[in-house]
Parts: structure tokens; sequence; C-alpha cells
């Protein structure tokens, strides 16, 4: 019996590739179709083979395939399945798919499915790699590809759609584990991606997807999208990079991980803003410096000096080999910080009509629970870097002086609720990374004043120059 869905699956010398799809969806027993750009393999053989219709369209980028795919072919199902050829079905998407029927989902435009990517035969399970909702499966005629990317490409549908969070897409592109190829396939993808932001700062976009943080996927990262646009050139492939490794934790992704984040995160986004400038070059426009390569030396510099400097300080306040003794008595800046947060919590607690009991480093109150304040608990790294964006951002020096006062006292006021609740809530039963949770969360509100200060207009009443 027909499905009440149709497979439509792009190619391009698949043949290491095809078979496992199909023979993954053959019991669907839904009609297939292919567009082929051109393979100069046996993928077309094994269309044949498994008597799967396809026909050929020179590539230019995935939107227009996509966009001609759902055009071109005969499609009398309600609802179309968009698939890449090194993508196969999980079971579990398999027997989701194989009881799904459209009377039962006619109020629905769009489901997402989850992907599984594999890099060198490894899951990257983080680096926000997982999970990761794409809209795959839409109502025919209602769906459609977005035209206005060149090389992220995404369906779009408007109506209500619906996340499957069971079951996945596996994706491994086997190709992909000779690295000369990985290499040559995104320097192909990062002049699409130049030329698309080249585009999008010189002309009026079109905008096909709303934004929306709090939305469903493709808005959420049409958001994501519309913030990386705010953020500096060549500073942004380190920024992202950093966020990749640490916050999202794909340092836990283990070698392989590490080095596909690197690649994909740093030296794709970077080879990306190269290219870019290299554009603005053959126009003749010459890019704003500050938000070129100057504003990621400045930014750099001042990072290096601040937070080494706070290092080189603690080193030196602590009795040791470059112990200086004057400066722990009479300027130590470290301890006076840590006594304030100490302080702090004590008076807060004593309002509260806690019983607390205090020294240099600790506090515990009575019946409750307490906590020892070590150096890496101040927030000295996180503070460096918010310091060091702001000085090297293009701004007022009254608009800066003001945003970090903000800054410093948004985290004093995170950093002190996060001691108080530690010491009134904290079990030691507990398994809870503490300090990879409260990164999260400083990072983020840290991240949104950032981006909320860079867009805004400057304390004299013109807005922050717009930089190509």
């Amino acid at each position: 019996m027909q499905t009440d869905y149709t497979f439509i699956i792009l190619t391009f010398n698949e043949e290491i590739h095809l078979s496992k799809l199909l023979d993954s969806i053959k019991g669907l027993q839904a009609p297939i179709f292919i567009l082929d750009s051109g393979s100069t393999d046996k993928t077309l053989d094994i269309c044949n083979t498994y008597q799967v219709q396809y026909t050929c369209r020179s590539f230019d980028n995935h939107p227009k395939q996509w966009d001609y795919a759902l055009h071109i072919f005969p499609i009398r199902t309600p609802w179309v399945i968009g698939l890449d050829a090194d993508q196969i079905l999980s079971p579990e998407l398999y027997l989701q798919l194989k009881n799904f029927k459209h009377q039962n989902h006619h109020h629905l435009t769009g489901i997402y499915f989850n992907r599984k990517y594999l890099f060198r035969g490894q899951w990257i399970k983080h680096g926000g790699y997982f999970p990761k909702y794409m809209l795959k499966m839409f109502r025919y005629n209602i769906g459609y590809s977005d035209l206005s990317q060149n090389m992220d490409h995404r369906f779009l549908v408007s109506g209500p759609t619906q996340i499957w969070r069971k079951g996945y897409l596996i994706e491994e592109n086997l190709k992909e584990n000779n690295i000369s190829f990985w290499l040559e396939k995104h320097n192909r993808y990062s002049d699409l991606l130049a030329e698309e932001e080249v585009n999008r700062l010189l002309y009026t976009p079109v905008k096909t997807c709303r934004t929306n943080l709090w939305a469903g996927p493709n808005e959420r990262i049409a958001w994501l999208k519309q913030l990386w646009n705010t953020f500096p050139r060549y500073l942004r492939p380190y920024l992202y990079f950093a966020f990749r490794l640490f916050i999202q934790k794909g340092i836990l992704d283990g070698a392989t991980g590490i080095l596909y984040h690197f690649l994909q995160a740093f030296w794709f986004r970077l080879i990306v803003d190269i290219k870019i400038e290299e554009q603005f070059r053959l126009k003749g426009i010459k890019p704003h410096p500050p938000i070129g390569r100057k504003f990621a030396l400045r930014f750099l510099l001042f990072f290096f000096f601040l937070y080494i400097g706070n290092l080189a300080f603690i080193g030196i306040t602590t009795p040791g080999r470059f112990y200086n003794q004057w400066l722990d008595q009479h300027l130590n800046y470290i301890r006076y910080w840590r006594e304030i947060n100490i302080s702090s919590s004590a008076a807060l607690l004593n309002l509260m009509g806690y019983e607390v009991k205090k020294s240099i480093f600790n506090l515990h109150v009575t019946g409750r629970s307490g906590f020892h304040l070590v150096y890496s608990c101040l927030g000295y790294g996180i503070m460096s870097a918010f310091t060091a964006f702001v000085m090297a951002y293009s701004k007022s020096i009254k608009s800066k002086l003001l945003f970090l006062l903000l800054g410093a006292a948004s985290f004093q006021s995170l950093n002190l609720l996060r001691l108080l609740l530690i010491t009134l809530y904290w079990r030691p039963g507990y398994r809870i990374n503490l300090h990879f949770l409260f990164n999260l969360i400083t990072y983020s509100i840290m991240g949104f004043l950032i981006m909320t200060w860079v867009r805004s207009k400057n304390q004299y009443g013109n807005k922050t120059k717009k930089s190509l």
C-alpha cells in the first residue's frame, strides 16, 4: 500500500552512500525521486538497479537544486521528505514513518527530524550538534526551499509544525574521511557563504524566515544567524570555536570531535571572513577597519593582558618565590574581591535569620551548607573577556563606562545569587556540575547584554557605525 509521502534525494557521486539510504527506506514502499548533479561514478547505475526515477541538473547551490526538485517531479502524495544521500533512517524513525497517516497529521504543515551526525566514524554528540532538529518532512505545495540562502539550506513552511524527538536521521559522509575532500568541499561552500554575506551587506536582504530565539528550530537558527552577523569578522571564528568547545561541551567529543569543531567552527568560518574581504576588494569597497582585523587584534590584546595580568597578580600576592608582601597587604584587589563576595553573602544570610560562620576563604551556615571560595570562582576570566570586548568595540567612552558598570554589577549579582543558593540548598549527594551550569548561564546573559549594547544607539544619539 502506498504511503502518504514521497522521498526526494539529491545526489552527486554517491555510490558509496546511495545503496545504504535506499535500503533503509525501501520497506516503506514510498515513491522515490532522485535529482542528480552530474555524477560520474555508479550513482545512476544504482538508481537503475533500485528502479528509482531520476533526472539530472547542473549544480549551482543546494537551495536551487531543492527548488527544482520540488517542481520537476510528479509528486502525488500530500507529504514530501527531503533527504541527502549520506543520510539513513534510524530504526525508531523508520517505525514512525511506517505508522504515519496523513489523516492524523493533516493539521500540520511540517515535521522536524532529529539528526545524529558522524565524522570519521564518531558521533559528534556535543558542540550544539545533538539534538539537531531539521525540517525534512513537509506538506507538498506548502513547504518550499529557501532561495535566499546560498549554502545553509533549509525548507520553510507557513503553519504549525511538530518535532519528532524520538528516532533520528543518521548522517555520515564517508567521503569526508579523506581530509582533502572535506577541505575542498568547504572551500567551495565558503565561496557561496561569502557571496551571500556580501550581498546581504550591500543590498536589502529578502527576509524569508522570521527570527525568534524561543520559537521553532528554523526561527531559532535564523535568530542566531542574525546575531552572528552582528559580530566583528575575524573575531567571531575565535568566539564561535570557544563557544562550541567549552560552553556547548564540544571538548567532550574527544580528539576526533575537537578536530571537527576546529575545522567547522573556526577554520571554515575564518576562510569565509577572509573571502568576504577579498570580494569587497574586487568590488572596490574598503571594509571599515574597526569591524575587521583591528578590532580582533585589540580584543585579543586586551583580553591577554587582562587575563594574564590577573593570573600574574594572584601569583605575586600568594606566598612563594615571587611573593610581594607590600602588594599583598596594600593593593590586593583579588583578596578584596573575594572578601566582598563572602561578606555580602554573610550579610544577606544574617538578614534572612541564618547563623553564619566565615573566614577569609570559607562560609558556613549552621544546619545548612557552605562554600570554599577559590580564585577560579571569582570570574576574572569572563570579566576579562567582557571588559576586553567593551574596550575594543567602537563606541563612545561614556557608553563603554556605563556598560562596564552594568556588566560588573550583573556578574556580581549572579555570583552572589549562586553563593547563596549553594549555601542554602547544596547537598553532597547532588551530581550537578555547578561550575559549568553557572558559566553557561553567565555567558548567555553576558552575550545577550553585549548583543543589546552593540545594536543600541550611542549615548550621544548616533548609532554605532555599520561597517562592511
